[in-house]
């Protein structure tokens, strides 16, 4: 299930976005909205789609998953001169990120992210980092399909790095 480790340079990204928890999930709304509108977009280069989830920074210290955070619906551009009325713009910052490949319904996805966090985090020499999580559906993503993929990027940084005073 684990990919790789990559390096990834920013993104600029143009889409929709919710707040919403585990609790309280609204993926269908958000991408519901924004491939009836993603036509509107000229600009945008690839034909991988982003879905991205930006947490603040306690949200895995004391989970719950009633906690708030944001989720967009997004794809990439070359530049911000023309966002449609409606959209948004996020800048996904660059850096070190863990990449598994979830392969199956985008509903056991559960299954993927208990491994990530349960097993291969607390094993590896990595702690994640404080930035936001995403992942890529590509021509590969079929939603609900048993052969669907998509690989799920989560930030990380070196677990063994001292600070000095």
């Amino acid at each position: 299930m684990f990919s790789r480790i990559e390096i990834l340079t920013p993104k600029k990204l143009i889409g929709h976005r919710k707040t919403m928890s585990l609790t309280n999930d609204r993926t269908r709304e958000l991408w519901r909205n924004f491939m009836a509108r993603r036509k509107e977009v000229q600009q945008h280069f690839g034909s991988e789609l982003y879905s991205i989830q930006v947490y603040d920074r306690q949200y895995f210290e004391n989970f719950n998953p009633a906690t708030e955070f944001n989720k967009w619906a997004t794809m990439e551009v070359k530049d911000f001169d023309t966002v449609p009325d409606g959209w948004a713009t996020f800048t996904l910052q660059g850096g070190l990120y863990a990449v598994f490949l979830h392969t199956g319904p985008a509903s056991s996805g559960s299954k993927t992210f208990q491994y990530i966090f349960g097993t291969w985090l607390p094993n590896s020499a990595y702690i994640l980092d404080n930035r936001p999580h995403f992942e890529i559906l590509g021509e590969k993503y079929k939603h609900e399909d048993p052969d669907s993929q998509e690989e799920i990027w989560i930030p990380i940084k070196r677990g063994d790095i001292k600070k000095t005073v």
